[in-house]
């Protein structure tokens, strides 16, 4: 008989159900989440949860939150309370405060509390990047704000962390070996909220200077903002799985202008497509493209205008997209990811 986990998160993300999914292989997983977004019941979920957990602690084996937030507090409490080991998985915003952007859950007093206390409490934290422990990102700006990370907000932390890659489906994300790629075809996949955040601002200037290209952009309809006269910035709209890879396996190129990014899903499962990243200088994106594309150092739109100049005359980009596959493949696996975190929930490290 499978022992029990209690997995919870604030939304069921795509990431996350992969999570979930390969937990349910050896694990009978229970699923807590609620909408957090209305902030006016938040105090009625956390009451509600905690005694959901609670009345479950007896029989599961750990408890395993994404994300910190106001959803872990009282689990990790309860876990710390009854020797039931807690993991958090840290996935980028939980580590972060950008307030220029608006962006990152510890810019905000009450939840960087939520979040400070819940990883205290915590068996492990689970990174999904070196960076989210702690970083200097230039790329947005030279500010107070370029340092972020867990460590750097929460310096006396003294809780073991394990840096667990996020994994990606080489299975599901690939290109057929007798389809071409559309030239001079770019692709990015932003919603509407993070507009900003992930360089839709810069994408929409691409199109103006490089019109003899194509920029897709996914997630998000045309804002009201973006003239209607640019033929050549096509908006998807909200897509499947399916709809997002034929349009990965289109596209010659992916951008990831992100000014924050803790990991880059999106990134790795358009590589996985074989198209050939560029991305912003930031956490591990770097890291996940290696040599397999281009790095734009600076949030500037004459250095990026040259980065993709050179992207686009490089003579080997069939190699480059196939570089990139198997970039991913050899790193950020998602049977990887399984094996280490099953690994850790067992405690048996030579499964890893």
């Amino acid at each position: 008989m499978k022992e029990k986990v209690i997995y919870i998160a604030p939304a069921l993300s795509s990431f996350v159900n992969s999570d979930i999914a390969f937990l349910k292989k050896y694990f009978k997983v229970h699923v807590n989440t609620y909408d957090w977004r209305k902030k006016s019941l938040v105090p009625f979920y956390m009451i509600h949860q905690f005694f959901v957990v609670l009345f479950q602690l007896s029989s599961i084996k750990s408890i395993i939150i994404s994300f910190g937030g106001y959803w872990s507090l009282f689990p990790a409490f309860l876990g710390k309370l009854s020797g039931k080991p807690v993991y958090i998985i840290l996935n980028g915003t939980d580590c972060a405060a950008i307030p220029p952007i608006h962006y990152g859950s510890l810019r905000k007093f009450f939840l960087k509390l939520a979040c400070k206390n819940s990883y205290k409490m915590a068996t492990v934290l689970l990174p999904v990047s070196h960076s989210l422990i702690k970083t200097k990102n230039t790329y947005y700006s030279d500010d107070e704000f370029s340092f972020q990370g867990v460590k750097v907000f929460f310096p006396e932390l003294k809780v073991p962390m394990q840096v667990i890659p996020n994994g990606c489906d080489g299975e599901f994300w690939k290109k057929p070996g007798n389809k071409n790629k559309s030239p001079n075809t770019f692709i990015t996949a932003l919603r509407p909220k993070q507009w900003l955040g992930k360089g839709g601002d810069l994408i929409v200037e691409l199109s103006e200077q490089f019109p003899h290209c194509t920029f897709y952009i996914a997630g998000t309809d045309r804002p009201d903002f973006v003239k209607q006269d640019n033929k050549n910035l096509i908006f998807l709209g909200e897509l499947s799985r399916e709809q997002l890879r034929e349009h990965f396996i289109n596209a010659q190129f992916y951008l990831q202008l992100s000014i924050f990014e803790g990991f880059g899903c999106a990134l790795c499962e358009a590589m996985l497509c074989e198209c050939i990243p560029i991305g912003s200088s930031v956490n591990a994106i770097p890291e996940i493209i290696g040599d397999s594309g281009f790095v734009v150092e600076k949030r500037d739109i004459n250095l990026l205008l040259q980065v993709i100049s050179e992207a686009l005359k490089t003579g080997n980009k069939k190699e480059l997209g196939e570089l990139a596959r198997m970039r991913v493949i050899q790193n950020y696996s998602a049977e990887k990811r399984e094996r280490e975190i099953i690994s850790l929930i067992n405690g048996t490290p030579e499964y890893r």
